[in-house]
């Protein structure tokens, strides 16, 4: 198991970040990074807590583009990415139902069925 991130608050003002990964040393994981979330926030492996997970990364994602001195380009590179993100996530669910595959998408905080897979 891998600790992709941990963020642990001391006092106020003191927050730490740890992690296991070292994408300045291998920035082509990130990639299969990227993908792993996807899959996972795409199945029933989604649940409550990822959604408040998900609040906190939009959280620290913000305070970054704050403090940020070239704001607009890491937007855009951000806005580039996840659009071929998305493009490759909208192929492969072409591919899986065109191969008999079924997709059931749930609104935000709806979850499936326990007998759903």
């Amino acid at each position: 198991m891998k600790k992709i991130l941990e963020i642990l608050q001391y006092g106020e003002t003191d927050i730490r970040f740890k992690t296991d990964l070292k994408p300045a040393e291998k920035p082509d994981t990130i990639p299969g990074l990227i993908a792993a979330f996807c899959f996972a926030m795409m199945t029933s492996l989604w649940g409550g807590n990822e959604q408040d997970v998900m609040a906190i990364i939009r959280a620290l994602a913000i305070a970054d583009l704050s403090v940020s001195v070239n704001r607009e380009e890491m937007i855009k590179m951000i806005d580039l990415e996840s659009a071929e993100f998305s493009r490759l996530v909208q192929e492969a669910h072409r591919e899986f139902e065109k191969n008999g595959g079924k997709i059931v998408q749930f609104a935000p905080f709806i979850q499936p069925g326990k007998m759903r897979s």
